[in-house]
């Protein structure tokens, strides 16, 4: 009883930070619409920052590992710019769910860093997924759109974040691995401000706060649900996050999917749940689970 009780505590975790997640890219398209996104990401990195200090006040933030830091950084950094770039150019739904398909990603990204053996009984779900990313880009239209694969790379970049984190897990404290990653993400993505930098003005400020507002309770949130399960069991339920943006995507912008849309979703989404769940390296470790911009 206690153990399904853990389950249930962990799932409800994930889908509230899923729910969360979801809050922040509405917050981020609508900041998007009017900043340049090297503004938008240097506002996501600051004030995430700025949220992570009460919790690495008396931390021990010294490290030997500073180069695996380092590209763990760039890649969650590139997957940023790519992720907000992409929610400012597509529709909600379609953009967070190409930032979700980052599990089929993974055991290429594993198997070539790692060294890893890649598991045979991945590549039917593998398969299965990126056809569904197929039949969301829209045969003949998306395929040949700039945007989709800018959707695409920031999963592609997203899962060498997280592979680094995995790395990084093994030597270094999480609070450590946050911290960098915060810091070393304000500190680039300020480098570009001189040349576009542009000042929220009125409500466009309450989209730049709550995108560190929503972020942080999504990482609180998805922290607590890995404490309570392992992520096979507990990271499919971070899917919720696409069909939390397909019903903030109706109540912002009055778009509803279509049946390539709904088709795609549900082949990539199942997909995805189908790698998490078989990923037997990882069954019994906690990891991060999609979508930590």
């Amino acid at each position: 009883m206690g153990h399904e009780r853990d389950l249930r505590r962990g799932a409800a975790y994930m889908v509230v930070s899923a729910l969360f997640f979801a809050f922040m890219s509405v917050a981020v398209k609508v900041a998007s619409a009017a900043l340049p996104n090297v503004v938008v990401v240097f506002f996501r990195s600051a004030t995430g920052l700025v949220a992570l200090l009460p919790w690495i006040v008396g931390q021990d933030l010294r490290t030997q590992h500073f180069r695996e830091h380092l590209v763990r950084s760039l890649a969650g950094i590139a997957s940023m710019y790519c992720f907000f770039y992409a929610l400012g150019h597509m529709r909600l739904a379609d953009a967070v769910l190409l930032n979700y398909s980052l599990p089929l990603f993974m055991p290429f990204v594993e198997s070539a860093w790692l060294g890893e053996a890649f598991p045979r009984r991945l590549w039917i779900p593998l398969v299965v997924g990126f056809v569904g990313i197929v039949v969301v880009l829209r045969p003949g239209r998306g395929l040949v759109d700039p945007v989709a694969f800018v959707g695409l790379a920031s999963a592609l970049f997203a899962a060498v974040a997280q592979v680094g984190v995995r790395r990084l897990t093994r030597t270094e404290p999480v609070p450590r691995i946050v911290f960098y990653f915060a810091a070393t993400a304000t500190v680039l993505s300020a480098l570009p401000l001189s040349i576009s930098w542009r000042a929220p003005t009125g409500r466009l400020w309450w989209a730049v706060l709550a995108m560190g507002v929503t972020a942080t309770v999504a990482q609180l949130a998805l922290t607590r649900a890995y404490a309570h399960a392992p992520a096979a069991r507990v990271g499919p339920f971070i899917y919720a996050a696409v069909v939390f943006a397909g019903a903030l995507d109706w109540i912002f912008w009055r778009r509803l999917p279509d049946a390539f849309s709904l088709a795609g979703s549900a082949l990539v989404c199942g997909a995805g749940i189908l790698a998490l769940r078989l990923d037997a390296v990882r069954a019994a470790a906690e990891r991060p689970g999609p979508a930590t911009v």
